[in-house]
């Protein structure tokens, strides 16, 4: 799986390893099929694959949406060179309910890749809740050795092939 630009006459394989200098956005179809553009943040790819790998919020509501319409396009945009990169396929949800072993393992291991400060996002508030000031990070303390919580969880994007 190479990602090709869109920018260039000439189609230029991206190297895999460059893309965490850019903006990552999500693009799902949301409630009533309507598409839904999310802004998410490229956690790496999954291991042995080329399926790319988001954390998000158990709590919000793309996650019923994604279960519905499981299709989902995610833009790059590289803003020193000018490029976007499209990668279009379906996403797969992973949460604590999973009944698959090796997908909880790799929500673990997803888990604790990411810093003890992200982790504790999943301990506040829902998403789409407004929060008046940064207060209620401050009680948030999560022991850096536990697991995932239940408001955490794995999107992974499966790239169509072809």
């Amino acid at each position: 799986f190479q990602l090709v630009s869109s920018h260039t006459i000439s189609p230029v394989p991206l190297p895999l390893d460059t893309l965490t200098d850019g903006r990552s956005f999500q693009a799902t179809v949301g409630a009533a099929g309507r598409p839904a553009n999310r802004t998410v943040v490229f956690r790496g790819f999954q291991e042995q694959c080329d399926k790319i790998q988001i954390n998000t919020d158990a709590r919000s509501n793309k996650i019923g949406e994604i279960r519905e319409w499981p299709l989902g396009e995610i833009c790059w945009y590289f803003t020193d060179s000018w490029e976007q990169f499209r990668i279009s396929g379906i996403i797969d949800v992973i949460d604590g309910s999973s009944l698959d072993p090796a997908k909880l393992q790799q929500r673990e291991k997803a888990w604790f890749a990411s810093s003890v400060k992200s982790r504790s996002q999943y301990l506040g508030q829902s998403p789409g809740v407004p929060v008046a000031n940064d207060d209620h990070i401050k009680d948030v303390h999560i022991d850096p050795s536990a697991g995932p919580v239940d408001a955490y969880c794995l999107l992974t994007l499966d790239p169509e092939k072809g």
